[in-house]
């Protein structure tokens, strides 16, 4: 199934339904006076987020979603019943954004989360509400309140803990290939990668990750060129970065030097969103297998040296699996310290209040 990560729909809220203009006439009351009753408010339309899906290509064949409206109001103090709200299905990572006013309504990022995106309408008041000292017999109700409507940006952020970085060829789908369960498509022609491709690592039972391979950046990508740009934000969540840099990048290459490709990456992020330089990033340097074994290392070095890199950095060859798995254990016990980390940051901020509360010298309070 190809990821479809955008998609425009539009929701309507269901209109309230009218109040009633209605008087008692039963034999026996001859003083019957007004009995009409309210209309039902219209149903509403909401959004919850599903583990069970991880495309929005639903969206391509159904646009409209309308919500029911309510029942008019009736006679004998009768309402009129509200309509049924409407739930729509999307998955976990979407992003809800008002078309018209361009506003980010809401981030549903957990299993089971829902957002109102259209409220109903409210029923009208029929004419009981109207009777007074002077106004005995009032022949006036009020109509629904119409429901809302909106046009809806649907864009779709995986989320992953691990983000793949790098040029078209540098060996991203080989590498996910190499570490998780992930088949995406392998080629020796650029852009083989055309929708993200998303990649479980079990490093052992109750102790796993996902990683993100997206398709391959060139210069511009922030701006429109390549297909990057499409793909850019499925990265912005991740809590890891690790860019895949050719060590051996064949000759007639645009932008063939390694330092280079490495430079125009980070310049890309800093055009699209200046805080992705701010996650930590770690550098791989693939397809250590062209060059002799001493050969590589020389020029990984040179690499590093050269790009002033002051962050984990690794040499390997992911189509033969040569030294994938060492990083991984290392990104398993990255995350582990930001688990250990938050706990103990938890732990202190609850300390904190405890103490707060108590008082600190031991001495009884004073009697009132």
């Amino acid at each position: 199934m190809k990821l479809v990560d955008e998609a425009e729909i539009t929701v309507t809220a269901g209109n309230g339904g009218n109040g009633c203009v209605g008087f008692r006439r039963e034999k026996f009351i001859p003083l019957g006076g007004p009995d009409g009753g309210d209309g039902g408010d219209g149903g509403s339309v909401w959004l919850e987020a599903s583990e069970n899906l991880n495309t929005l290509v639903d969206f391509r064949h159904q646009k409209q979603f309308r919500a029911q409206r309510g029942e008019n109001g009736m006679g004998q103090q009768k309402y009129g019943k509200g309509g049924e709200d409407i739930t729509i299905v999307v998955p976990i990572g979407t992003v809800v954004t008002n078309v018209e006013t361009d506003e980010v309504i809401g981030d549903l990022t957990r299993h089971g989360e829902r957002l109102l995106v259209a409220k109903g309408g409210k029923g009208g008041l029929g004419n009981m509400h109207f009777k007074s000292s002077v106004n005995r017999a009032p022949r006036k109700a009020l109509p629904g309140l119409p429901g809302e409507e909106r046009t809806l940006k649907l864009e779709l952020k995986l989320l992953a803990d691990v983000g793949l970085l790098g040029f078209p060829n540098a060996g991203k789908s080989t590498f996910i290939r190499a570490v998780s369960a992930a088949t995406p498509k392998v080629a020796d022609y650029p852009f083989t990668t055309l929708y993200p491709n998303l990649g479980v690592v079990s490093v052992e039972p109750h102790r796993s990750f996902v990683i993100a391979d997206i398709p391959g950046l060139i210069e511009g990508a922030a701006d429109g060129a390549g297909l990057g740009s499409l793909f850019l934000r499925h990265v912005q969540r991740t809590r890891l970065l690790l860019h895949l840099v050719d060590i051996a990048p064949m000759e007639g290459v645009v932008d063939a030097d390694p330092v280079e490709q490495v430079r125009a990456i980070e310049r890309e992020l800093r055009k699209y969103d200046p805080a992705m330089l701010e996650k930590p990033r770690w550098l791989i340097l693939n397809k250590a297998d062209l060059m002799f074994e001493d050969e590589a290392r020389a020029l990984a070095q040179e690499i590093v040296t050269a790009l002033g890199w002051d962050q984990p950095w690794y040499l390997v060859s992911a189509i033969g699996r040569e030294g994938t798995w060492p990083i991984m254990l290392d990104v398993q016990a990255f995350f582990d310290r930001l688990r250990e980390e938050a706990r103990e940051t938890e732990q202190a901020a609850e300390g904190d209040v405890g103490e707060s509360g108590a008082d600190k010298s031991g001495a009884a309070p004073d009697a009132v």
